[in-house]
């Protein structure tokens, strides 16, 4: 399904149907008929692919369209492996936790937070101690404020069962897990970005022969001056 759904994101060869195209390769950028980029695509024996259509006119590569894929679905891999899982790192305290512990549960929590984590703080009540649940309560609620200034407050001191729970969330992520929609937004402009360049070159490249017929006519200018 995943490569069904990626196949349908690009137009290529029969399916480009517009009368032009900007065609990128490594040596640079050429606006030709669509019908001759066809034509050079199957000269190399790949397929032309439309990968910018939004452009004008759309840019497209001379490409294998499986090896297109496989670099696209390469490429989106890399972009997940370097996105950071949030995870929620557990702490836990006894109605009668005494402070030293109680600073170096803090402490965790607060590196917890640092890195993007969220952080569930419990206090276990066992036996009879469920008795001393208004203490857990002071117990989180002090643990809440004592962090105000790593994360904020998803759920405020809830029991369930003999445990006594309460939420918390970093107020700054580090790196957090991309959407799949920015993940495409990154890749449009990635490829929009490269057809800007590839067009400022083939301007770059038009301007330079622009030039040099214009100094071939000041040269002769020059010469007929002299005679």
């Amino acid at each position: 399904m995943k490569n069904d759904k990626m196949k349908n994101q690009y137009r290529v060869n029969e399916q480009i149907r517009v009368r032009e195209v900007r065609v990128v390769s490594d040596g640079g950028a050429e606006v030709m008929p669509t019908r001759k980029a066809l034509e050079l695509a199957r000269q190399a024996g790949v397929d032309l692919v439309e990968i910018s259509p939004n452009a004008q006119p759309p840019v497209c590569r001379i490409i294998d369209y499986s090896k297109f894929l496989y670099q696209q679905k390469k490429h989106q891999k890399e972009m997940k492996q370097k996105q950071v899982k949030v995870e929620v790192k557990e702490i836990r305290f006894g109605p009668q936790t005494d402070e030293h512990d109680y600073q170096f549960k803090l402490k965790h929590a607060m590196e917890f937070l640092n890195e993007g984590n969220k952080v569930r703080a419990y206090v276990f009540f066992r036996g009879r101690s469920i008795l001393f649940k208004e203490q857990g309560e002071v117990l989180l609620l002090r643990f809440a404020n004592d962090l105000e200034e790593y994360g904020k407050v998803e759920q405020m001191p809830k029991l369930e069962g003999k445990k006594m729970f309460l939420y918390l969330a970093p107020k700054k992520a580090g790196v957090t897990k991309k959407s799949q929609q920015k993940i495409d937004r990154e890749r449009r402009e990635a490829e929009a970005k490269e057809a800007q360049n590839a067009e400022k070159e083939a301007m770059a490249e038009k301007n330079g022969l622009a030039n040099a017929k214009g100094g071939e006519a000041l040269k002769k200018l020059a010469e007929a001056a002299e005679d």
